[in-house]
């Protein structure tokens, strides 16, 4: 019997938490027996070559989303995969739009990443109305619809007016890391400048929700000269950021170290992780340092921190845009951490198999069960 194939539809591959998790999904279902075809509106970013020892690459070559539709239309119709996986608004929609119209009946699961009504909260009572109506339109007909945590499922239901019920609450994948070679480690280290000081690391893509620039002036807040700050990632707001170091008298405790397409030794050089964000949908990275034993301060943004936290329980929440608290929660994970263990054993319960198996049910709902949400 031939492999049944699972197509991934993506903006692209550049170095973000939703791409990371489509990676890892790919992963495990290549390991069960699948095949994978990462089907891209564009096929470019930094982990291109990484997903192409996964599976095959397919470029719509699409100048912009709405373009999408007619070759994504031919190619479910000339491949006809077995299962379509389509993330992040208006991607979804576009997926059920060209499933529908290619014939092709091949079963279809969307997934959300984001607080979508607070993501695109100011583009006005229009884009509003094409919002809900297309997310309506698409849970209506999907073989599932998936919120990477609670809060998110919540904001579907309320944007598309369907029971809560109907959307699946499916955590993102997040493997334990693997030791990082000597090289890698001495590379991390090395980026750090030496010193004595506390270590502060923080994960993502310098853009406005991120809000890195928080950090930035919690560092310059805290009781604690040698304390210093990683910010590893890349993006638009480079420049700002560095300026906006300098400005607080800090920028020889910031480092930029660029984007890292290996993680595990810059966490495993650190002493506390620190998130800023003012919105989270989920938040890999939290559990990414929790892998690595780090204490946590996070802002408690809608919604996915909270929920990995447990409340607090494992890591200090802050008010969002409060450098304040932010500063005195990383002082008080200096003084008094977590216990190592207990965060490794909390970032173990979002190991992958867990989330393989689940979104392989509702893929083939044949052969398993529905979700519990």
């Amino acid at each position: 019997m031939p492999k049944k194939t699972i197509s991934i539809l993506l903006p692209d591959l550049r170095g973000g938490g939703a791409e990371r998790v489509n990676l890892d999904l790919a992963k495990g279902f290549t390991e069960r027996g699948f095949n994978v075809e990462f089907v891209l509106r564009n096929a470019h970013g930094e982990l291109i070559e990484i997903a192409e020892t996964l599976g095959s690459i397919v470029d719509l070559k699409s100048p912009r989303v709405r373009s999408m539709i007619k070759p994504l239309k031919r190619y479910i119709a000339e491949r006809r995969p077995d299962a379509l996986l389509a993330s992040m608004w208006p991607l979804t929609a576009i997926a059920i739009w060209a499933r529908d119209r290619s014939r092709h009946r091949c079963s279809a699961v969307l997934v959300e990443h984001g607080i979508l009504s607070r993501q695109y909260e100011n583009r006005g009572a229009l884009h509003s109305l094409a919002l809900r109506k297309s997310l309506r339109y698409a849970a209506q007909r999907a073989n599932g619809v998936v919120g990477v945590s609670k809060g998110v499922a919540d904001d579907l239901a309320m944007l598309t007016g369907r029971d809560r019920g109907h959307f699946n609450v499916i955590y993102n994948p997040v493997p334990c890391p693997s030791a990082p070679s000597d090289r890698i480690r001495a590379h991390a280290e090395a980026l750090w400048d030496g010193g004595a000081g506390k270590r502060i690391i923080s994960v993502g893509t310098f853009k406005l929700v991120k809000n890195q620039a928080m950090l930035i002036d919690a560092l310059a807040q805290l009781d604690d000269p040698e304390a210093r700050l990683m910010l590893v990632g890349d993006g638009d707001l480079r420049g700002d950021l560095e300026r906006h170091a300098k400005a607080k008298g800090v920028s020889d405790r910031v480092k930029f170290p660029g984007f890292q397409t290996e993680l595990s030794a810059f966490y495993a050089s650190a002493d506390v992780f620190a998130l800023a964000s003012w919105r989270e949908g989920f938040g890999n990275v939290i559990v990414e340092a929790m892998n690595h034993g780090l204490k946590i301060v996070s802002t408690d943004c809608p919604t996915g921190p909270r929920e990995i936290l447990e409340d607090g329980k494992f890591g200090r929440l802050t008010k969002p845009g409060d450098a304040e608290q932010m500063a005195m929660g990383m002082a008080e994970m200096f003084t008094n951490p977590p216990d190592p263990d207990r965060q490794t054993s909390r970032a173990a319960q979002f190991r992958p198999d867990i989330a393989i198996d689940a979104y392989l049910d509702l893929l083939f709902p044949e052969n398993g069960h529905k979700v519990d949400g």
